[in-house]
């Protein structure tokens, strides 16, 4: 009997104390969920997110995987930043702001150009390889084919969603199929509602002396998931 209260103790303990890095449940739908913590109870995981809990049933469960965590990028100007002529020029090839470029390859990679994803994006503006193949890459790890091709897919994007940057983000991280998919609107994946808010944090934060073309691209905010698992939703 002592041994398993000590043993509820304990599980009491690891549940309540904090997390030393989020990780993400993925689901067989191809949905990742972050979590903060994860214990099972019977046949369910039951999920400590942000804002509160979710239960899902061990089959659903694919695998759990460690997050991604890159260090916010510090406010500077981008002709003092890592490959800041490369921003530039890309820039002004494609009429897109080196400031959102540069926003966006810090969330992305944190400026490293070796970096590769689990989904197997690459370099420093983390570009599938199907991608950067389409748009003519030859070397996928050269910073400067890498910052071009992300520069022209984003000018793309922002064609096909009209400058609105939430979609144009939402794509560059999902991709356009999913937006389509949900009726030209953001997905309702954790993961890119996330991506969004710290791309458009960080350009907000560079723009901060700029607020027309701060309002005409931030748009209005992106309201947070449900604590709901979308049985269809496929990431």
């Amino acid at each position: 009997m002592r041994l398993k209260q000590l043993g509820l103790v304990a599980l009491l303990i690891a549940w309540a104390a904090p997390a030393s890095r989020a990780e993400y449940i993925v689901l067989r739908s191809g949905q990742r969920l972050a979590v903060t913590g994860y214990q099972i109870i019977g046949d369910k995981y039951h999920l400590q997110m942000k804002g509160g809990t979710v239960d899902v049933p061990v089959e659903q469960v694919a695998a759990i995987e460690p997050e991604e965590i890159f260090t916010p990028a510090p406010h500077v100007e981008v002709s003092q930043e890592p490959f800041g002529d490369l921003i530039r020029a890309a820039a002004k090839r494609y009429s897109v702001d080196a400031d959102l470029i540069t926003s966006v390859m810090a969330a992305e990679s944190n400026f490293d150009p070796k970096a590769i994803s689990r989904r197997n994006a690459r370099g420093l503006m983390q570009l599938l390889p199907t991608t950067a193949k389409r748009l003519g890459v030859k070397n996928i790890f050269d910073p400067q084919e890498n910052i071009d091709a992300g520069a022209h897919y984003l000018s793309d994007l922002l064609v096909l969603y009209k400058n609105d940057l939430a979609l144009t983000l939402a794509a560059y991280n999902a991709g356009p199929e999913r937006v389509e998919r949900y009726g030209q609107r953001v997905p309702p994946f954790a993961e890119t509602i996330s991506y969004i808010q710290r791309v458009k944090q960080t350009y907000s934060q560079r723009k901060s002396g700029n607020s027309t073309e701060k309002t005409k691209l931030l748009g209005t905010p992106i309201p947070a998931p449900a604590q709901t698992v979308p049985s269809t939703a496929k990431f």
